[in-house]
């Protein structure tokens, strides 16, 4: 690779690491998973650079290089591994209820099939439109929809989750 092209790969890995590492911890639900998974998926692009480069919009093909693999990833597990986020109690405010309501959204987003998390974790978490959803994943706009809507149908049926109103306030 040139210098100048690889200086250019490493600006834009720089510049999407943190959001990348943010939507693979939302996919995998592990922070050492979404670690590997961005890894592998910029290592793919990296290959591939020169024509991701040229691309209409190289942030659309690098997301679905990872969202990619993460399909690919959660296809190749046999064995469930169940890491638990609880560590021994240390001094400090006590957030145990956002630790407890952030807990349940991700064991309710591990629930989900892979492409109704991918859906909801970049239409919800990511903030995409429909048609940026529909592009990264490779589909249409209405099975963006219908997965929306089943993974929603799912996820309000999960105990532990708290209701959110329209204007974002809990319901009792």
């Amino acid at each position: 690779m040139k210098s100048s092209t690889e200086a250019d790969f490493r600006a834009f890995v720089v510049s999407r690491w943190p959001r990348m590492l943010r939507t693979a911890h939302l996919l995998t639900g592990h922070h050492h998973d979404a670690e590997d998974l961005v890894q592998a998926a910029l290592a793919k692009a990296y290959v591939k650079w020169e024509r991701i480069q040229g691309a209409d919009d190289p942030d659309s093909y690098v997301w679905r290089i990872m969202i990619n693999a993460n399909v690919d990833r959660l296809r190749r597990i046999r064995l469930r591994e169940w890491l638990t986020t609880r560590f021994p109690e240390s001094a400090g405010p006590d957030r145990a209820d956002s630790v407890a309501e952030r807990s349940a959204v991700l064991e309710a987003l591990a629930r989900l099939p892979a492409k109704q998390r991918a859906v909801v974790v970049l239409r919800y978490l990511e903030d995409r439109s429909e048609s940026e959803v529909a592009r990264l994943l490779g589909t249409g706009v209405g099975t963006v929809r219908s997965h929306t809507a089943r993974a929603l149908r799912k996820l309000r049926e999960q105990p532990g989750l708290v209701p959110v109103s329209a204007m974002g306030e809990r319901q009792p």
